[in-house]
């Protein structure tokens, strides 16, 4: 959940006008449905990825980037996107999101080549970053507390459950259409929401902040350089200038945000957030998990197009499992969090993710969808549970003004997540491929001996994927809060949505 709590010193929430008394109508409309195609966004894109690759004539690496780009803009500048809300109007910070996202969907929709469309990706990232935290704002300063902001707030955070479970088969659906409808569907909708928002929402009251601008800028830009390394690395040379640049780069821009931190009067991240060493492990158990899910989404999106020879909309549908898998896990997890210290839950779904994605490293070119759909429920199950309950964990002991930072952080954690993921895992897949004999080209293209190599590099993948959920495993041991602290932090995240 973004942060809903308002910054320092902010003014009362509305200007002049009543708050609604029913969650019911446009305004609601309007802000989940943003929501919606900011999720969708997220994932869509993954089963149009070897249809990228055989139009437009996209590397792995490049396709991977069209994933990547997204994720590293909006995560970035996801924390300076709600306090640039704050500072200059939620409303007006949101229309402008919703026009930025919506005006690059159409140039990803017309990319006439690759680096059209990874840059229009990026500022896609960017206007996602801008509306999707002020629109969750916005929920909480739009409702009256009690039954309606309730009943917004569910609305509301519903999106992302069904953009999950939605993205990938409508993804796989207009891919199979046109792969360009992926991205132009967003502009109807975009224009309707826009439409929408000016009528129906009402601007909050706002002051000038602080924003640390430098702070966003380093964090992002220090990021790409490294995943770009990552990325590039296998195909240019590991000695290339560029690629040493962007890694040696890349590092010293990260430290020296870490510094720049320390002496700013609003940072982005403020420093007493990692004063906790259990804080520190939920957060990098966030990172790990968000980025497992990610990796093992992607790689198997691309073994069962590349490999197993399924259409785009049959390999949205073969993901259905996987979704229900998550839906059991999260629902479990929610009835037993009250009862059973989070350390062993985590643990438990953290060993299924581990032991479904060793299965998945196995697999060949000849596996029978019973099969696949009960690896995908089983990994499903594990990931719902480890989702769940890691950033509940991160509410523990904490009051309720803190909630808002707090959930925003992790929330930028989980889009940061997949993104590293393809920086990390891609290269290894790359070089694993070549060395078996393999190419970087189009699988169509591909003899049997090369999609041998290319199997070979998603089964890296996945058992990467794997010692990742062994990472969390590992962590989630070391966690020494008790189930009654969880169902406290369950309690004050509430209270903390009803404003």
């Amino acid at each position: 959940m973004l942060d809903t709590a308002p910054g320092p010193g902010s003014a009362p929430a509305m200007t002049g006008h009543p708050l609604r008394t029913r969650a019911f109508g446009l305004a609601i409309f309007v802000l989940s449905g943003m929501q919606l195609m900011t999720v969708l966004d997220g994932t869509v894109v993954i089963l149009a990825v070897p249809r990228l690759q055989e139009q437009l004539g996209m590397s792995s690496a490049g396709a991977n980037w069209v994933i990547t780009a997204y994720g590293l803009a909006y995560a970035g500048l996801m924390l300076l996107g709600g306090r640039i809300g704050d500072a200059f109007g939620r409303k007006q910070m949101f229309l402008l999101g919703v026009a930025v996202f919506t005006v690059s969907s159409l140039l990803c929709g017309l990319a006439v080549n690759p680096g059209m469309l990874i840059a229009a990706r990026a500022l896609q990232g960017v206007g996602a970053a801008l509306a999707a935290p002020t629109a969750m704002a916005l929920v909480a300063s739009t409702f009256a507390p009690g039954k309606a902001r309730n009943q917004a707030i569910a609305i509301f955070g519903s999106m992302v459950g069904i953009g999950s479970i939605g993205g990938l088969v409508i993804g796989g659906a207009l891919t199979d259409l046109w792969w360009r409808w992926v991205f132009l569907i967003n502009v109807p909708i975009g224009a309707l929401i826009l439409i929408g928002a000016m009528v129906g929402l009402r601007d909050t009251a706002h002051h000038r902040l602080s924003l640390d601008v430098r702070g966003a800028v380093l964090a992002t830009l220090g990021t790409t350089a490294v995943v770009f390394g990552g990325l590039e690395g296998p195909e240019m040379g590991w000695a290339n200038p560029a690629i040493i640049g962007a890694l040696v780069g890349g590092v010293a821009l990260l430290v020296v945000f870490v510094f720049a931190e320390r002496h700013v009067d609003n940072p982005l991240l403020p420093w007493s957030l990692f004063e906790s060493r259990e804080r520190l492990v939920i957060f990098a158990a966030i990172l790990l998990a968000s980025a497992v899910m990610g990796g093992m989404t992607v790689y198997c999106a691309q073994y069962v197009q590349n490999i197993l020879g399924y259409s785009p909309l049959r390999a949205g549908l073969a993901f259905i499992p996987f979704t229900v898998g998550m839906g059991v896990g999260s629902t479990a997890t929610t009835a037993l969090a009250a009862r059973v210290a989070p350390r062993w839950l985590i643990t438990v779904g953290a060993a299924v993710t581990v032991a479904g994605l060793l299965y998945g490293s196995t697999l060949g070119d000849r596996v029978h969808y019973p099969t696949l759909a009960a690896l995908f429920l089983t990994i499903g199950v594990g990931v719902g549970v480890v989702l769940v309950l890691v950033p509940l964990c991160l509410l523990v002991d904490v009051e309720v003004d803190t909630v808002g930072p707090l959930a925003a952080v992790g929330q930028m954690l989980l889009a940061f997540g997949p993104a590293l993921a393809l920086g990390f895992i891609s290269p290894m897949v790359v070089s694993r491929t070549l060395s078996r004999g393999g190419t970087t080209g189009k699988p169509s293209d591909m003899d049997a001996h090369e999609l041998a190599a290319l199997n070979s590099g998603y089964n890296l993948a996945l058992f990467l994927c794997a010692m990742g959920a062994l990472l969390t495993f590992a962590l989630a041991l070391t966690i020494r809060y008790t189930a009654s602290q969880v169902a406290q932090a369950h309690a004050v995240q509430e209270a903390a949505e009803r404003g």
